[in-house]
C-alpha cells in the first residue's frame, strides 16, 4: 500500500458526542496562505479548493476551522463552503469562537459572552450552514470560562450548536465547563516538541472521561503558526528512516499513540503533504520507538 491509497480510515475512529469521525482530520488554518493568518503569502484559491476535495476523497470527515482563519485575500470558511457545499451528512465541521481579528487582520479584543452569538452566526454565514457541529470556546486568558461557556451552552440549547468543546485550557477549566454543559472535545497545543506536564495530565484526564483530545501544532511544534521549523532531531529522523516515512508522519503517529481519544488535525495547503498526513494514520511505531520519542517529549523522566 502506498501513501496515495491510504485513507483516513486507517487511523481508526472516535465519536464526538454522537458524531463518528476518523482520528486523522484536517485543519483549515494553512489553507489561506504559506503561514497562518496574515503571516505568509496568500494561497492559490484553486489549489486550496483542490486540497479540500482531495481530503474528502481520502476519507477525511472532520475539518477544523474558524472565522478568524483568513489572510489578506483568502478565508478558510469561504474555501470550505465553495469546495464542499452541499455538505455530506457524515462530514463534521468544528469551529472556534472567542478570538477576534478585524478586516485588516489585526487581533482585536476577544469577545465578551454577549458577543459570542455574533461569532457563531458569522461562522454559520460563512460556512452556509444552519447549525455548527462542534464549537470550541478558545480561552483568551480569562481566569474563569464559566460565563463564556454558559453563553455557548445557551446557543446549544437554541439549536445553533450541536456539541461544545473548549480550547487552550487547564484542567480546572474542563471541570468548570462540565458543570455547565457536556464537553465532547478539548483542543490544546500539544506535540512531540511541546513538553507540558499539565497538558499531559489533561490529555490523560480526557481519556479517562471519554472526552476527545485534539492537539494543534502537532507537526509544527515550536514553529506554531509559522509552520514547522525544520529542525528534526536525530531520533525523529532515525525512526522516519526505519519506516520510510517523513518526520511529520512520525510526529503524527506518535501523537495518535497517546490514546484512542486523541485526534489529529494536521493542516496544509499542499496536495502532496495532505496525502502524507492522512497516510500517517497507518504508521505503527514500535514500543521501543515510542519509548525513544517519549524521552524527547518528557526529558528527565
Amino acid at each position: 500500500m502506498t501513501s496515495e491509497t491510504i485513507t483516513a480510515e486507517a487511523s481508526g475512529s472516535w465519536t464526538l458526542g454522537d458524531l463518528p469521525v476518523s482520528r486523522i482530520g484536517f485543519g483549515a488554518m494553512r489553507l489561506t496562505g504559506s503561514a497562518a493568518f496574515h503571516l505568509g503569502t496568500p494561497s492559490d484559491r484553486d489549489r486550496s479548493i483542490a486540497v479540500l476535495r482531495r481530503a474528502i476523497e481520502l476519507g477525511v470527515d472532520h475539518i477544523d476551522t474558524a472565522a478568524f482563519y483568513f489572510s489578506s485575500v483568502r478565508s478558510a470558511n469561504e474555501l470550505i463552503n465553495s469546495a464542499l457545499a452541499p455538505y455530506t451528512d457524515d462530514l463534521v465541521i468544528a469551529t472556534k469562537v472567542g478570538p477576534f481579528r478585524d478586516y485588516s487582520g489585526e487581533w482585536g479584543t476577544p469577545a465578551r459572552p454577549d458577543q459570542l452569538r455574533a461569532h457563531v452566526e458569522e461562522n454559520l454565514r460563512q460556512l452556509g450552514r444552519d447549525h455548527l457541529d462542534l464549537v470550541y470556546l478558545r480561552r483568551t486568558g480569562q481566569d474563569s470560562i464559566a460565563e463564556h461557556f454558559g453563553a455557548l451552552a445557551e446557543l446549544r440549547e437554541a439549536g445553533l450548536i450541536r456539541h461544545l468543546g473548549i480550547s487552550s485550557i487547564g484542567l480546572r477549566h474542563l471541570a468548570e465547563a462540565q458543570a455547565i454543559a457536556p464537553v465532547v472535545s478539548v483542543q490544546n497545543q500539544y506535540g512531540l516538541d511541546s513538553p507540558n506536564a499539565e497538558t499531559d495530565e489533561l490529555l490523560r484526564t480526557c481519556g479517562e472521561q471519554g472526552v476527545a483530545f485534539v492537539p494543534f501544532f502537532a507537526i509544527a511544534g515550536k514553529g506554531g503558526a509559522q509552520g514547522p521549523s525544520g529542525s528534526d532531531g536525530d531520533e525523529v529522523l532515525a525512526v522516519a528512516r526505519a519506516h520510510g516515512a517523513t518526520p511529520a508522519q512520525v510526529r503524527l503517529a506518535w501523537t495518535l499513540r497517546q490514546g484512542p481519544h486523541v485526534l489529529a488535525i494536521p493542516g496544509t495547503g499542499s496536495p502532496d503533504h495532505l496525502v502524507e498526513n492522512v497516510a500517517a494514520g497507518a504508521l505503527r511505531l514500535t514500543d521501543d520507538e515510542m519509548a525513544r520519542l517519549d524521552a524527547l517529549h518528557r526529558p528527565g523522566e
